[in-house]
C-alpha cells in the first residue's frame, strides 16, 4: 500500500500506539487461532436448543397449524406460534410490517411459522418437522417491475407493492434533441448475499425480573432492543442485550433474525435458550442485497462532456420492508455517479414482491446505481473515441461540484487526482509461460492459452458515509481513568458492534492518542451504556470514533483541573488523590435532510468518499472462463486511523465487488431459492482474488474527527463495473448483467453453439 498526504502532525499518543499506528488488532490472534469466541460458542448448563419451522412457500394462506405432533416428542419443552406472541406482533427496521411468526399467511419462502425449544438440537429440528401447516399456496409476485407498475399485479401488502419511489430533477427534463451523442442501456444485478460464515446464532437467559438477557451477533444493539421488546411486552429495561462474537455481518445483521424466538421461548420455559442455524437456514434467515433492473441514458457533447443522465433504477425488496426506503435514496441521490451534469431525472424504486427479503449489504444501493453508471460512461467513451480514463476526467466532480441530490461536495479529493494516480500504476505483465496457475481455469488444465484474451477495465464510484435524509445518527461513549495496579488504566464502554472491521483497536488508539495513558481496554459491548448505532454506513470509526474522543477530551479536562491542584505530580499520584475520573458524551455529525419528495434535492448525506479501480483480467472465451489477473484501487480515505486495517477493508471490499461481477448470486425461481449453500453459491477464494495495488490519499475531512474519511464501503462499489469492463474489453461483448457467467462469454463467441 502507497500512500499520499498532505502535510501535517501526527499524535500516535505514547510510544506510537495511537491514531496513525500500525497496530495487532487485539481480537486477531484469538481468530487466527480458531480460540475466538463466537456466538455460536455460547453455552449455559440446563440451556435449552430452539429451531424453526419455515414455509416451504413463497406465498400461501396458513388454514391450520397443528403442533400436537410436535409436543408429543420426548424432550419438547414449548412449540409456539403467532398466538403464543406476549406483544406486538410485528417488527421491522424502518416499517413493522414483519411478523414474529406468520399469522394467516406467509409472503416468501423460508418465513417463520412455528419455533421449538427441546433438550437437544435434534429433538428440536424433528420437533419443528412434525408440525403440521395447511397451506393454501398462491401465485407468487415476482417480477418486482410487474408489481410496481402492472395494475393488475397482485398486492404482496394491502398497500400495495410500491416500498418507495424517490425521484431526482435536475435542471430541464433530459431528452435526445439536447446532446450529440446518446447511449442507452439496460443493465441487471443478481441477488448478492453478505456470505458470512458465522451462523445467525444467539442465547437467551431468563431473568428473576421478569425480564431476560440476550447474548447474541448483531450490527446494533439497541435497534435490536427497540423492536425485541414490544414483541415480548415487556419495558426496553427487562430486555438487556449484549454482543457475543460476530463472524462477519455486511449489513445482514442489520434486521432481527432469532432475537425475538429465542427470547419467547426462554421466558415460556424459564430456561436459557440458544438457537444457531445452519447454513441453509442462514439464507433463508436474513436480508440479502437488491437485486436491480435499471434503465439508462447518457447525453454528451461530441468531445464526452455530459449534457444529462436519465435513469430508472428498479430495486426488488422482497417480502419485507427491512432498508429499502434508505436504500432506494442512495440509489436515486448517487445514480448519477460522481460526475458534473448540468440535467438529471432519476427514478428510483423499491417493490414489494414475494422473493426473499432484501435489506443492507456493504454499498448499500449505490452498488447497483454504480455498475449501470460507469457502464454507460464506458459505452458513452466509445461513441466519442475517447479512452475510458479520459471520459471520466473531463466530467468528475471536485469540491464544490453538486450531486444529483444538489448536495455541494466539500472536502472530498478531486475525482481527477485520484484517476491521475491510477493512471500511473503500471501494469501487470503477461502470465508466465508454462504456469498454469496464471491462466483461467488454473491448475485444472482447461487450457494452456489457446483462445485467452487481456482485457483492461475501469470503475469509479461515490459512497455516502454514515445514515443519511435527517436520521439522529449519533454515539455515546463512557470512558474512565483510574489506577489499577499503581498504573493508570482507560477503560472505554460503547455499544457498537465489532464486526470484523478492526473497531475494537480505533477506539484504543483514539483514547491513547486522547489521554496519553498506553493501558487501554475496550469493555464488551451491551446495551447498559447509550446507543452507538449501527456497524454499518461505514460509520463506526466516524461517529463512535468522535464519541470516543469528546469523552476522553471531557476526561482530560477533568484530569487537567486536577493536575493544576499538584503541580508536577505524576498522573498515577492525582488518579490516587481524587479516585477514578468517568465522562459520557454523546457525539453528533453534521445535519441532514430529507431528499425533497419531487425534486429529491436536499443536503441528504454527512460525507461521501471516492474509489476508483483498474482491473486487468484474462478471459478463456471458448470457455468463458475468467482470471483476474489484477486489481488497483486508489482511495480517499479522508485519514489512516491504522494502516493494515484500512488496506483490509479495501482488499475485502474489493474481493465482494470482484464476486459480484463473476460469481456471486443467490438463484431464484418462481420465489424459491436454488442454491442456499457454499456448494451452490460461490464466493471469492483466496486463488480467486489477485495481487493488489493500494494508494491511499489522504484528503482530510475537517468536519469529521481526525479528518477520517469511512472507507469500507467505497472500494465494493467501483470493483464490480472495473472487472465486468475488463471481461467487456477482452470479449467485445456487451454484458449488461452481473454476475457474468460462462456462459454469457462462451455462448456469444463460439461458432456454432446453439443457446
Amino acid at each position: 500500500m502507497t500512500r499520499t498526504a498532505g502535510d501535517r502532525s501526527r499524535s500516535q499518543g505514547q510510544d506510537g500506539l495511537g491514531v496513525g499506528a500500525s497496530l495487532p488488532r487485539p481480537d486477531g490472534t484469538l481468530k487466527v487461532t480458531g480460540e475466538f469466541a463466537y456466538s455460536s460458542d455460547l453455552y449455559l448448563d440446563g440451556m435449552l436448543w430452539g429451531a424453526t419451522l419455515r414455509s416451504p412457500h413463497p406465498s400461501a394462506w396458513i388454514r391450520s397449524i397443528d403442533v400436537g405432533p410436535a409436543l408429543a416428542l420426548p424432550g419438547v419443552r414449548a412449540v409456539l406460534t403467532h398466538q403464543d406472541v406476549p406483544g406486538e406482533r410485528f417488527y421491522g427496521l424502518e416499517h413493522r410490517d414483519q411478523p414474529v411468526l406468520a399469522i394467516d399467511q406467509v409472503r416468501y419462502q423460508g418465513e417463520p411459522v412455528a419455533v421449538v425449544a427441546a433438550d437437544h438440537p435434534e429433538t428440536a429440528r424433528r420437533a419443528a418437522a412434525a408440525i403440521v401447516v395447511s397451506y393454501e399456496t398462491r401465485e407468487p409476485v415476482t417480477d418486482a417491475r410487474r408489481a410496481l407498475f402492472d395494475p393488475g399485479c397482485p398486492a404482496v401488502h394491502p398497500a400495495g407493492n410500491v416500498v418507495r419511489h424517490q425521484p431526482v430533477r435536475v435542471g430541464h427534463p433530459p431528452h435526445p434533441g439536447m446532446a450529440e451523442v446518446v447511449v442507452t442501456g439496460e443493465y441487471e444485478v443478481g441477488m448478492q448475499d453478505q456470505a458470512f460464515l458465522g451462523p445467525e446464532s444467539g442465547l437467551a437467559v431468563p431473568a428473576e425480573d421478569g425480564g431476560v438477557d440476550l447474548f447474541v451477533a448483531t450490527q446494533w444493539l439497541h435497534v435490536d432492543q427497540d423492536q425485541v421488546a414490544p414483541c415480548l411486552g415487556l419495558p426496553k429495561d427487562k430486555v438487556r442485550l449484549s454482543l457475543a462474537g460476530v463472524g462477519g455481518a455486511f449489513g445482514a445483521r442489520e434486521d432481527l433474525s432469532m432475537q425475538v424466538h429465542a427470547a419467547m421461548l426462554a421466558l415460556r420455559t424459564g430456561r436459557p435458550v440458544k438457537m444457531v442455524y445452519g447454513r441453509e437456514e442462514s439464507f433463508f434467515g436474513h436480508v440479502h442485497r437488491h437485486p436491480a433492473r435499471m434503465r439508462y441514458e447518457h447525453g454528451a457533447t461530441r468531445d464526452g462532456r455530459l449534457v444529462y443522465v436519465k435513469a430508472e433504477i428498479v430495486l426488488d425488496g422482497g417480502a419485507y420492508c427491512s432498508s429499502t426506503p434508505a436504500v432506494v435514496g442512495n440509489a436515486a441521490s448517487l445514480g448519477a455517479g460522481p460526475y458534473e451534469v448540468p440535467n438529471i431525472e432519476i427514478d428510483a424504486y423499491g417493490a414489494y414482491t414475494n422473493n426473499p427479503p432484501c435489506g443492507a449489504m456493504r454499498g448499500f444501493g449505490a452498488v447497483q446505481a454504480c455498475f449501470a453508471y460507469e457502464s454507460q460512461m464506458d459505452r458513452l467513451a466509445a461513441a466519442c473515441g475517447l479512452d475510458p480514463l479520459e471520459i471520466r476526467t473531463r466530467n468528475a466532480v471536485a469540491e464544490g461540484s453538486r450531486l444529483a441530490n444538489g448536495q455541494v461536495i466539500d472536502s472530498t479529493a478531486p475525482l481527477a487526482g485520484l484517476l491521475g494516480e491510477l493512471a500511473a500504476l503500471p501494469m501487470p505483465g503477461p502470465a508466465p509461460d508454462g504456469d498454469l496457475r496464471h491462466l483461467p481455469g488454473g491448475v485444472a488444465q482447461t487450457t494452456h492459452g489457446e483462445g485467452v484474451r487481456r482485457g483492461v477495465g475501469y470503475g469509479v464510484g461515490i459512497k455516502n458515509i454514515c445514515f443519511s435524509e435527517g436520521f439522529d445518527d449519533y454515539s455515546t461513549a463512557r470512558v474512565r481513568v483510574e489506577l489499577l495496579g499503581e498504573e493508570p488504566h482507560v477503560l472505554v464502554h460503547t455499544a457498537a458492534a465489532e464486526v470484523g472491521q478492526g473497531l475494537i483497536m480505533v477506539q484504543e488508539q483514539i483514547a491513547r492518542t486522547e489521554l496519553g495513558v498506553d493501558r487501554v481496554t475496550v469493555a464488551p459491548a451491551d446495551t447498559s451504556v447509550g446507543s452507538a448505532g449501527s456497524s454499518s454506513a461505514s460509520r463506526q470509526s466516524y461517529v463512535t470514533g468522535g464519541a470516543v474522543k469528546a469523552a476522553c477530551e471531557a476526561v482530560r479536562e477533568r484530569l487537567d483541573r486536577l493536575r493544576a491542584e499538584r503541580p508536577g505530580a505524576p498522573l498515577a499520584e492525582v488518579l490516587a488523590a481524587a479516585g477514578p475520573v468517568e465522562e459520557t458524551r454523546e457525539y453528533r455529525h453534521r445535519p441532514t435532510r430529507p431528499m425533497d419528495p419531487v425534486t429529491g434535492q436536499g443536503d441528504s448525506h454527512v460525507q461521501l468518499a471516492l474509489c476508483v479501480h483498474r482491473a486487468v483480467v484474462d478471459v478463456d472465451v471458448e470457455l468463458g472462463l475468467v482470471k483476474v489477473v489484477e486489481l488497483a484501487a486508489v482511495q480517499d480515505v479522508g485519514r489512516v486511523l491504522n494502516p493494515p486495517a484500512l488496506e483490509g477493508q479495501i482488499h475485502g471490499g474489493t474481493a465482494q465487488g470482484l464476486g459480484l461481477a463473476l460469481m456471486e448470486e443467490i438463484q431464484v425461481r418462481d420465489g424459491r431459492v436454488l442454491n442456499p449453500s457454499f456448494t451452490d453459491y460461490l464466493i471469492p477464494t483466496i486463488l480467486d482474488m489477485p495481487p493488489m495495488r493500494v494508494v491511499v490519499v489522504e484528503h482530510p475531512d475537517p468536519a469529521a474527527p481526525y479528518g477520517l474519511r469511512g472507507a469500507g464501503e467505497p472500494p465494493t462499489l467501483s470493483s464490480t463495473p472495473a472487472v465486468a469492463a475488463a471481461v467487456r474489453a477482452a470479449t467485445g461483448l456487451p454484458l449488461p448483467r452481473v454476475p457474468i457467467r460462462p456462459q454469457d462469454i462462451a455462448l456469444d463467441l463460439v461458432p456454432g453453439r446453439i443457446r
